[in-house]
């Protein structure tokens, strides 16, 4: 299943929401207007532009995701690999360890994870 994309400030609502849901969309604007500084219009216009996209759905003014998450951070990763690094798995993970100085145990989790789906 194809992820829809998500920009920056609907990724920020989506994160509102993923705390929240199911959420009636009166308090979703609520709080978006407290936690992003949203009026009700911007707010519905989000919701409705992310139900067209079928990253969420608003029945009887419930609304709820329909990805997760993780599949959004996955999908917004990729996006990133691929436009900044040309899809290059070790050039976007030469240049993290090159901003961030890592701890050993994250060394050590790096490797599990490479040696768990390293391809046989």
């Amino acid at each position: 299943m194809e992820i829809p994309k998500i920009f920056e400030s609907e990724y920020r609502f989506c994160l509102i929401l993923w705390r929240h849901e199911p959420i009636n969309s009166t308090k979703l604007v609520e709080i978006c207007k407290a936690e992003l500084g949203w009026s009700k219009a911007t707010t519905y216009t989000v919701i409705r532009r992310l139900s067209e996209r079928g990253v969420l759905v608003n029945e009887n003014t419930i609304v709820r995701s329909l990805i997760s998450k993780e599949q959004a951070q996955e999908s917004r990763l990729e996006e990133l690999m691929e436009d900044t690094f040309e899809g290059s798995l070790p050039a976007f993970l030469a240049a993290f360890s090159r901003s961030k100085k890592l701890k050993p145990d994250e060394v050590d989790q790096l490797q599990k994870l490479i040696d768990t789906f390293q391809e046989e």
